[in-house]
C-alpha cells in the first residue's frame, strides 16, 4: 500500500470515527473508545509494530501517514503514544503488544524500578486515565505495566487535560509490578524516545496545518463580502498563501526526518523539524482566525478542534526551546566549519 493510499484508508476510518461531534464528545468524556476499538480491529493502533511481534506490520513512515491523518481529524486517541513511541519499545526489546488500550511514560521523570516493582510520579501521561497498559523506559529498562484502567487494578491517577481538552494525567506508582520488562538496546536511549515523541507530534500537526489550510481556503470561496468572495481580497489571500506555504514546509521537514529515521539516523531532522511544526503553528493559527473572522472564535464551527491542538502540541515533546538548545549545542560543538554541511546533511553531520 502506498503512502497516499495508507493515508486516504486511515482518512476515511477517521471521517466515519472522528466527527466534530465525536471530537466534542471525547473532550467532554475524556477519551473515545469507539475510535480505539476501530482502530484495534483495522490493526492502525499497532503499526509500525512488526507482524512478528503481534503488531500490524509497517514502517515508521506508515505510521506518519496514520499521524497526519489522525492529526486532520483531532482524533482523540493516543494513537502516537501507543504504536510510534509504545510499540517501537516494545518491539526493541522483543516483547509483543497487549491487548487494550495502551500510552507511553514521557521520559525524564522520577520514576525507578525496585525488582519488578515500579515506583514514582509521571505528569502529562496521554490518556493516562484511559490506558490499560503503559509502556515506559525505567532505568536502561523498557517495562509493560498496567495503566490506571487496568482490569485488575493499577496506578493511581489525577486526571488534568492540556489546552486542547486531551487527557494529560499524573499517574502515581506505588509499588505495582510491571508486566513484562527487558534491558534495552544501547541504541534505544532516553534521547531517541524524546525524538520519537516529537515524531509523533510533528506528524499530528502536519496533519492538523493541512486541514486548517484546507478548511480557510473552503470557507474563503464560500463567504461573500461587498458581493464577491473573502478570497478575491488580497489580504485574504496573503493568509492562504501563508497557511498552504506552512503546511507544505512542515510536511516537507517531517518527511526528511522520516527519511533520516529509517536510516538509522534522524535526531537533527526531527529537532529541526519540530521547530519548524512549533512556528507553523503559530503563524497557521493566525492566518486562519483572521481570516475566518468572528464565525472562527465560536464553539459551533469546528476550527477550534485544531487549532487548540496546535497550540497545545507545540509545548509538548520537549517544547520549542528544548529543541533549540540541543540543535543549538550540537551545532557549537561541530564548530563554524559544519554549519553549512548541517545545513545540507542535517545527521550525517551533526547528531
Amino acid at each position: 500500500m502506498s503512502d497516499n493510499e495508507l493515508y486516504d484508508s486511515a482518512a476515511k476510518l477517521f471521517a466515519a470515527h472522528s466527527r466534530w461531534e465525536d471530537v466534542s464528545n471525547a473532550e467532554k468524556a475524556g477519551g473515545a473508545p469507539e475510535l480505539w476499538k476501530a482502530l484495534q480491529q483495522s490493526g492502525f493502533s499497532d503499526v509500525p509494530v512488526s507482524e512478528e511481534l503481534g503488531g500490524a506490520g509497517g514502517s515508521v513512515a506508515d505510521a506518519v501517514q496514520l499521524l497526519r491523518a489522525a492529526g486532520a481529524h483531532a482524533a482523540p486517541v493516543p494513537l502516537a503514544e501507543a504504536g510510534l513511541v509504545g510499540g517501537w519499545l516494545l518491539a526493541s526489546v522483543g516483547l509483543a503488544l497487549p491487548e487494550g488500550v495502551r500510552t507511553a511514560l514521557p521520559p525524564g521523570t522520577s520514576l525507578h524500578l525496585d525488582g519488578d516493582r515500579l515506583y514514582g510520579t509521571v505528569p502529562a501521561v496521554a490518556w493516562g486515565h484511559r490506558a490499560e497498559h503503559v509502556v515506559g523506559l525505567v532505568d536502561g529498562v523498557v517495562v509493560l505495566a498496567p495503566g490506571p484502567a487496568a482490569p485488575s487494578g493499577g496506578p493511581a491517577v489525577s486526571r488534568a487535560v492540556n489546552i486542547a481538552e486531551e487527557p494529560r494525567d499524573t499517574v502515581v506508582f506505588d509499588g505495582q509490578r510491571v508486566t513484562a520488562r527487558a534491558d534495552a538496546p544501547d541504541e534505544v536511549t532516553e534521547q531517541v524516545l524524546w525524538e520519537r515523541i516529537a515524531l509523533g507530534r510533528v506528524a499530528l500537526m502536519a496533519g492538523a496545518i493541512s486541514a486548517i489550510a484546507a478548511m480557510t481556503l473552503r470557507y474563503s470561496r464560500e463567504r461573500e463580502q461587498f458581493g464577491r468572495p473573502i478570497g478575491r481580497f488580497q489580504a485574504v489571500q496573503t493568509h492562504l498563501v501563508t497557511l498552504h506555504q506552512q503546511a507544505a514546509v512542515v510536511t516537507s521537514a517531517l518527511d526528511g526526518a522520516v527519511e533520516a529515521v529509517e536510516c538509522g539516523r534522524g535526531g537533527f531532522e526531527i529537532g529541526c523539524a519540530k521547530m519548524l511544526a512549533d512556528r507553523a503553528a503559530r503563524l497557521v493559527t493566525a492566518a486562519a482566525h483572521q481570516t475566518h473572522g468572528a464565525i472562527g472564535m465560536t464553539k459551533e464551527y469546528p476550527l477550534h478542534y485544531l487549532t487548540r491542538r496546535l497550540w497545545a502540541w507545540q509545548d509538548e515533546a520537549g517544547g520549542h526551546h528544548r529543541w533549540a538548545q540541543r540543535l543549538g549545542a550540537a551545532l557549537v560543538a561541530r564548530g563554524a566549519d559544519a554549519l553549512y554541511p548541517a545545513i545540507q546533511s542535517g545527521s550525517e553531520v551533526v547528531q
